[in-house]
């Protein structure tokens, strides 16, 4: 993939914004919505399923959560999106005038304001697209869930 594209893709963290459930156009978004229309008024069996099966007794919170899903209406980090809250990348990689963190001269920083996991998933996606590239780490990357 063409590094423009790839852009339109991948946060300036490194994060997957396609693959994020909050992206507006994303494939949790545009499947969220396929499988509501497919359940349709589902319920209905879920409330008489539950006699058999307790577990759709939770059909109620399931719908719910369905239903945010559906409604994701970010338009990506790079579009002043970022759903992250106090996320230092946000503002700094523009200010910095680099596409992604590792391209800094000061990466690795302090100022990402993440929590120790994303932290440290920061870390490993920005020093392998350092390693391999940014068009070879979308290409190795994918297809793979953006929650590892």
């Amino acid at each position: 993939m063409e590094y423009n594209k790839v852009l339109e893709a991948l946060a300036p963290c490194g994060l997957s914004c396609q693959k994020c459930m909050a992206y507006a156009s994303g494939d949790i978004q545009y499947h969220s919505e396929k499988l509501k229309e497919l359940l349709g008024s589902f319920e209905n069996y879920a409330k008489r399923f539950s006699k058999m099966w307790p577990i759709f007794g939770n059909y109620p919170q399931f719908k719910e959560l369905l239903g945010h899903l559906v409604q994701a209406n970010c338009t990506g980090c790079r579009e002043g999106g970022c759903k992250y809250p106090n996320c230092g990348v946000a503002g700094c990689y523009k200010a910095k005038n680099v596409d992604f963190c590792f391209q800094c001269k000061e990466f690795p920083c302090d100022k990402t304001n993440f929590d120790e996991n994303l932290e440290t998933r920061w870390m490993r996606m920005n020093n392998r697209m350092k390693q391999i590239g940014v068009e070879e780490y979308y290409n190795e990357t994918k297809d793979m869930p953006r929650h590892v």
